[in-house]
């Protein structure tokens, strides 16, 4: 009985984090001024949102097939 009362407080205590609603800053707090020439200030989504600088795009093509590698003189194994 003490288990299933454990398990379904943990559970509605996990359900009140899954929150849907807008962000909003804390009372007493407002959001971070507009940055400069923008002449509103952004939106909580628009500053959770990632920069492409921040997260960028893979550019480089992986090779689509494995190549034998060629003997390394210097790729010695360890001493001892």
């Amino acid at each position: 009985m003490r288990r299933a009362a454990l398990l379904i407080a943990g559970s509605l205590a996990l359900a009140a984090c899954g929150q849907r609603n807008e962000l909003e800053p804390a009372p007493g707090r407002a959001l971070p001024p507009a940055p400069y020439g923008v002449s509103e200030p952004l939106t909580s989504s628009q500053l959770l949102a990632v920069d492409p600088q921040a997260a960028p795009k893979r550019s480089v093509e992986l090779r689509s097939e494995s190549e034998e590698r060629e003997d390394d003189p210097f790729d010695l194994p360890p001493e001892g």
